[in-house]
């Protein structure tokens, strides 16, 4: 079991190259906004227990995912709010189930990120889509970012489109492709 752990700032492309990775493999998906727009239906952003459940839902997914021996894709964006340690606690859930944690990295200028910031496909879920947010919390973002363990491969999501993207990822962890994946 292989958890693929998607991250990167916000506008990196990380549910694109998602998308993408679980076309070409058939892996399930779990976005992190699945949680975090459930839980914003009852609780503010950041709220003690907002915090709590959001982490308590992730890792029942991953939970059920390794218990099962299936691989799994997750989206992640650091952030301020996510208590320190989830990594720690993520990699000894899984690899106590006999899995691994596999540490994917999108990165991408702060130019090309600030223009990308308020695509409308970023609308599809309750991200972060204000330039004026983005730039007064970067700060926070790029320390939260610094606390993440090393990458496994990092991309450049200006260079590489999502299927490269996705393809490169399969490649280095050994993913099988689906026969026809175009």
């Amino acid at each position: 079991m292989q958890l693929i752990f998607i991250w990167g700032g916000a506008a990196s492309g990380k549910l694109t190259v998602a998308r993408e990775l679980a076309r070409l493999t058939s892996l399930p998906l779990f976005h992190n906004h699945l949680v975090v727009d459930a839980l914003l239906e009852r609780l503010p952003f950041g709220d003690p227990e907002f915090v709590r459940l959001r982490e308590s839902m992730w890792m029942a997914g991953f939970e059920t995912a390794a218990s099962q021996g299936r691989s799994l894709i997750f989206t992640f964006a650091p952030e301020p709010t996510v208590p320190e340690g989830f990594t720690e606690r993520v990699e000894s859930l899984i690899e106590r189930l006999g899995g691994k944690v596999r540490y994917v990295r999108l990165v991408l200028s702060v130019t090309e990120q600030e223009k990308r910031i308020s695509n409308e496909s970023r609308a599809e879920f309750r991200k972060l889509v204000s330039l004026d947010v983005l730039r007064e919390h970067r700060p926070d973002f790029l320390q939260s970012e610094a606390a993440m363990p090393s990458a496994d491969i990092v991309i450049d999501t200006e260079q590489d489109d999502p299927e490269t993207s996705a393809r490169r990822v399969a490649a280095a962890f050994n993913l099988a492709v689906l026969s026809g994946a175009t």
